[in-house]
């Protein structure tokens, strides 16, 4: 730490949620209206695309999911770099900005290519915004509650989009698939602006005060890591930071699946668009109130096991996805999917935290949301073509047999990472 870096730390920085609490709660409601700008799309997009702009082939109907995959997975690459140089606010603030013309594409988009451009820019809002929340918290409350930082960060985030995604489809079915649904949408970018804007305060000096204060590890010897050694740490060398990286990958793989087919299923199955919408909205549902729970647990028990467990739940759900026929069995699966996800997703990036050193953490969280969210496209890309070539049913069991070798993967070589949970 050098003497200017001291100079600029404020003198009355801590790190601890209860130290930090007002502003933990400012960022919690800012990521709750994050999740909120992709809760407006789930339940009524996939239906779009069916019902009004006639996209016939599966993999062209998840061209839209492929496109915000890839823009979220490189904003979030971006958005580490960025808030290490610049600072966390100025980036939050710009996603933000790229966020406000999303639900009026959305509304009044005139041709298909207007909904996947609508959504290379959610993908951009989604990555700087969701990534600089989710290392701002981290910022804020330091090593010992990160389990529980993350997992109220991603319950916001995520019950807001099952919440979002339950009311845009009874508006679809009273108002229309538009434009009704996406006034929520622009009532979510006016207000994470307006608080991102006035009442978030920069945290990079937490992560200074941290990076004072805590000792340097084998992993980087206290030298400086260059972004490319980061990258490949992150990716490939470092076995509990690449088997987190494949986890979330692989997760998010899901979660394009249940976004871009489940509705189709459920449609061509016979349901109607308020039973479509409770299921949309209840893997979301369960897999963000879990997770107030699981962060906890995963500081109290360890990350690794949470994750192997989460993984496995989650190939259970989807196969029963694949294998039902009937609202009841199909609400049992979307239960497991959540109960699954909420195991995984928060411990995931208490992982990151665990392992990537205080100075480099932003860009190492930026290179595993970089991974996680190209699932998306890998998920848009393995559907789609398995469902035109064999089914919309078969590519949900390759889904299910791919979550459950990733869970195998997590087990074998995957460390335990927090520091209570490796002494136990």
């Amino acid at each position: 730490m050098t003497v200017a870096t001291e100079a600029r730390r404020p003198a009355t920085v801590r790190l601890g949620l209860r130290e930090n609490l007002a502003q933990f709660a400012v960022l919690v409601a800012v990521n709750a209206a994050v999740g909120g700008m992709i809760g407006q799309e789930r339940t009524v997009l996939p239906l779009l695309a069916d019902q009004v702009f006639a996209v016939g082939a599966f993999t062209a109907s998840l061209t839209f999911i492929g496109a915000f995959g890839i823009t979220k997975a490189l904003a979030n690459l971006v958005a580490g770099s960025l808030s290490d140089r610049y600072g966390r606010k100025p980036v939050l603030i710009a996603g933000w900005l790229i966020g406000l013309p999303i639900p009026l594409l959305l509304m009044w988009a005139p041709a298909w290519g207007w909904v996947v451009a609508a959504n290379v820019l959610l993908g951009v809002n989604q990555g700087l915004t969701w990534s600089t929340t989710v290392v701002m918290k981290i910022d804020l409350v330091g090593p010992q509650r990160r389990g529980l930082a993350m997992g109220l960060n991603e319950a916001a985030g995520y019950g807001a989009l099952a919440t979002t995604a339950l009311v845009t489809g009874w508006l679809a079915a009273e108002h229309g698939l538009r434009p009704a649904p996406f006034w929520l949408g622009l009532a979510f970018a006016a207000v994470g602006l307006g608080l991102s804007a006035t009442l978030v305060r920069e945290t990079r000096h937490h992560a200074d005060l941290e990076s004072a204060i805590h000792a340097p590890t084998r992993d980087d010897g206290g030298e400086p890591i260059s972004g490319r050694q980061i990258f490949l740490h992150t990716s490939i060398r470092e076995k509990a930071l690449s088997a987190a990286s494949q986890a979330g990958l692989v997760n998010n793989l899901n979660d394009g699946l249940a976004w871009g087919l489940y509705p189709l299923l459920f449609a061509t199955s016979g349901l109607d668009i308020p039973h479509i919408g409770v299921l949309v909205a209840l893997y979301p549902a369960v897999w963000g109130v879990g997770q107030t729970v699981t962060g906890w647990l995963s500081d109290h028990w360890g990350r690794k096991w949470l994750i192997t467990a989460g993984m496995l739940l989650q190939s259970v759900g989807i196969g029963l996805v694949a294998a039902a026929d009937t609202f009841s069995m199909w609400a049992i699966a979307a239960v497991l999917m959540g109960a699954g996800t909420a195991l995984v997703y928060p411990t995931l990036l208490a992982v990151i935290g665990d392992v990537a050193q205080p100075a480099w953490r932003a860009r190492a969280v930026g290179v595993y949301r970089l991974w996680r969210d190209l699932g998306y496209a890998v998920g848009a890309l393995v559907a789609g073509v398995t469902a035109d070539m064999f089914g919309l049913r078969p590519a949900i069991w390759v889904v299910a047999v791919i979550t459950a070798a990733s869970g195998v993967v997590v087990a074998t070589r995957m460390y335990e990472t927090h520091r209570r949970g490796a002494s136990a």
